[in-house]
């Protein structure tokens, strides 16, 4: 589907979501005081925070650990499979602006890693399904469960807030950015958000926008980085080359002007012939 059909379909389904629900969406139970100023407080606490090494298992019963990861960029998002609305569309969000981050920087330069935190069903088996269903067929896309302690510790780390409602849970929506040294780098709010949001960060950890390039392949990343604009209408990030006609452009004009200036400075010093 289109991204902009899938971008409206998103915004009748919550709406739907919202109409059908009720009451059941108006406030967290009462057993639990949400403060959603302190909910983003917690979350932009997280940066630059150091993850652990926390250990998981896929769908294939494989055990790996958080720092496995290390070495490229990660995006870490966490969801219950049993969510009707709220989680799907993350999903089908993050693919999205995946698809363009992959175009934009490089098909292998960051991971993404999707952990169910509901740990009494989001079982391996069910984390796959739940991959199936969506359609995620990216290799560099993992899904992965846990255990109830590791749930806890990493979502504070994260500054992930979660707590169980009528129906299901309340959690924050954010997929976090992660450098290749396992720090919190970036926080991406919302269930629906514009792919520059995610892919903005990723550029500034992959092309070192924040670094001086020290070699040959840090100076082509600046030139990517440089050049790489975002495209509304496409959905997608394109290559611009108008710096680089811009600069041929003033480097001709320059040369001929030098040219020139350089002839009549010549004809000026060239010795007169007496007669």
């Amino acid at each position: 589907m289109a991204a902009p059909v899938r971008r409206v379909a998103a915004w009748v389904l919550t709406a739907l979501c919202l109409f059908l629900a009720g009451p059941g969406l108006a406030a967290p139970p009462a057993t639990t005081a949400f403060d959603p100023d302190q909910a983003l407080a917690d979350s932009q606490a997280a940066l630059g925070r150091t993850l652990s090494g926390y250990e998981f298992r896929d769908p294939s019963l494989r055990r790996f650990t958080l720092s496995e990861f290390r070495g490229r960029p990660l995006l870490i998002n966490l969801v219950y499979t049993s969510c009707a609305f709220g989680c799907p569309l993350v999903i089908e969000t993050l693919a999205d602006a995946i698809d363009v981050a992959r175009e934009a920087v490089g098909r292998d330069s960051f991971q993404v890693l999707t952990i169910g935190f509901d740990t009494r069903m989001d079982t391996p088996e069910r984390m796959r399904e739940f991959a199936a269903n969506h359609g995620i067929r990216d290799d560099g896309w993992r899904f992965a469960s846990a255990d109830s302690e590791t749930i806890v510790r990493l979502s504070k780390d994260l500054g992930f807030l979660f707590f169980p409602s009528a129906k299901g849970f309340d959690h924050l929506t954010q997929t976090t950015v992660v450098d290749a040294d396992g720090v919190i780098y970036r926080q991406v709010y919302g269930a629906m958000f514009d792919a520059p949001f995610l892919v903005e960060p990723l550029k500034d950890l992959v092309f070192g926008r924040q670094s001086v390039p020290t070699s040959y392949e840090g100076l082509l990343n600046r030139i990517r980085l440089f050049c790489t604009i975002y495209d509304p209408w496409s959905g997608r990030y394109r290559f611009d080359y108008s710096p680089f006609i811009g600069i041929a452009v003033g480097v001709a004009l320059l040369g001929t002007l030098g040219f020139f200036v350089a002839r009549g400075w010549l004809r000026h010093r060239r010795p007169r012939t007496r007669t």
